[in-house]
């Protein structure tokens, strides 16, 4: 699939694309046919930086309830030719997921979307785990056929349905399935697909080629590299294991290593060196990122970041303003650990993270959390900034909380819009902090107070703002 070109943050399109409240608010002033549109074109064409970590349905659903918005265009989107051609669940799930959301608010028609298409869509697991927590169960029996037909009764069919049951996201259907007393052939069918589903994850257990008790330190070097010839790299966990098998007569084998080692070792290697705090490591880590390969570098990039204590912090002081990864690294490290002295350093990493990778970059994750965490008010032009034109949705809720640590306007500005934010953190801030001069913040409030589909946090920083019978603010 190729990657959705996100629309310039002005525009109504642009708005939906990032989640943003002001898209709620602006398609609800805007032409309905214009806004339904865009709102089809979004959940069509899946605009998230991350789809495993950004929301979006239930801002979408929300809004084709507000409009009253037909899903013809989902519908065809379901059933087209592109489904048997295209089967990356990532063409799909948005729209799945918006339908389940639907459904839950009652409407019928997503309701008989989600089952039309479990029975013969090709992301159809999709379709069966959104039904599971929301259809009734003799729905959810009349699908056993058409599902367990995908599935021919030969050897690697029955190992194909197995995986089906053993990787399902909700386990009811198939929980139903093995306790259907009217079609025992099936009901015993996919109980024995549990059962070797079951088999199998414990077969994969029993089999790992992975470390091993007695290990030796040159032993857990070789599995590193071996790692890195299939491109897995695994010095994370190789350097876990070294801390398992390494004792101080091994310290030397280390640091050779660190220094001029393998891909693997050298990463494995500052890692662990990392982790224990050795004296050596800061200067190992910058001869890495001097000469190392582009893995070495991000390993040792990394294991910099994860250093706790005051060498780390002096070091990063040191390193902060440099134009290669150790400079933006330190930056980070001052955001996530620096004291108030280090403000400046801060501001100063942010602004040139800002002005050289953009909105979107994920250095600017811990910039802005950090610039937030002390309270850098002298920031709040470039959060604004980045809160108006990054496509993150989770990262403009990092905005949105530096936001409000630092820029007085925020109460009576963009916390406003928030409220209608597609990520459930924002909400949050937003109910805590939203200015209730607006009346539409109070409306927003109560409708948060009263929705069953509302995260659990969303709806206690709603109850810190009014009474008890939702009547005052």
């Amino acid at each position: 699939m190729f990657d959705t070109v996100i629309a310039p943050s002005g525009t109504l399109l642009g708005l939906l694309q990032r989640g943003r409240g002001d898209g709620t608010l602006h398609a609800l002033t805007a032409p309905r046919s214009e806004a339904i549109e865009a709102l089809d074109q979004c959940v069509l064409s899946d605009p998230r930086h991350d789809w495993q970590v950004e929301n979006r349905s239930l801002y979408y659903a929300r809004l084709y309830l507000d409009l009253h918005g037909e899903l013809d265009g989902i519908e065809r989107h379901l059933f087209c030719a592109a489904d048997v051609l295209d089967t990356d669940e990532t063409r799909t799930g948005l729209a799945l997921a918006v339908l389940g959301h639907l459904a839950s608010y009652g409407r019928q028609d997503a309701l008989l979307l989600l089952r039309r298409y479990a029975a013969s869509g090709s992301n159809w697991t999709w379709a069966l785990d959104e039904l599971a927590v929301r259809d009734d169960d003799d729905a959810l029996r009349a699908l056993a056929e058409p599902v367990l037909a995908r599935f021919p009764r030969t050897p690697q069919g029955e190992a194909e349905l197995a995986a089906a049951v053993r990787d399902a996201f909700e386990p009811r259907p198939w929980r139903l399935w093995t306790e259907d007393g009217v079609r025992p052939d099936l009901a015993e069918r996919v109980r024995a697909a549990r059962e070797q589903g079951s088999f199998a994850q414990w077969q994969r257990q029993l089999n790992s080629t992975g470390p091993r008790p007695g290990w030796s330190v040159r032993a857990v070097f070789d599995w590193a590299e071996e790692a890195v010839g299939r491109s897995a790299g695994l010095h994370v966990s190789a350097a876990r294991c070294l801390g398992a098998v390494a004792g101080p007569e091994d310290r030397d084998e280390i640091l050779l290593a660190a220094r001029a080692g393998g891909d693997g070792a050298r990463s494995t290697s500052l890692r662990y060196l990392a982790d224990a705090q050795d004296p050596r490591v800061l200067d190992l880590i910058a001869a890495a990122v001097a000469d190392g390969s582009r893995t070495v570098v991000e390993a040792a990039v990394d294991a910099f970041e994860r250093m706790r204590g005051d060498d780390a912090l002096r070091q990063a002081r040191a390193w902060a303003g440099r134009p290669d990864e150790l400079g933006a690294a330190a930056g980070r490290v001052l955001a996530c650990r620096g004291g108030a002295d280090d403000a400046r350093l801060v501001l100063g990493a942010l602004r040139e993270a800002v002005r050289t990778e953009g909105p979107d970059a994920c250095t600017l994750w811990p910039l802005v959390d950090g610039a937030g965490r002390l309270g850098i008010a002298c920031a709040a032009p470039v959060l604004r900034h980045v809160y108006r034109e990054t496509a993150s949705s989770h990262l403009r809720g990092r905005a949105a909380r530096a936001l409000a640590a630092t820029d007085p306007s925020f109460a009576a500005g963009f916390a406003v819009e928030c409220l209608w934010d597609c990520e459930e953190s924002t909400r949050e801030v937003a109910a805590r902090t939203a200015a209730t001069g607006d009346s539409r913040v109070v409306d927003q409030l109560r409708r948060l107070a009263a929705d069953p589909a509302e995260e659990d946090e969303v709806q206690t920083a709603v109850r810190s703002r009014i009474g008890p019978d939702a009547s005052a603010v």
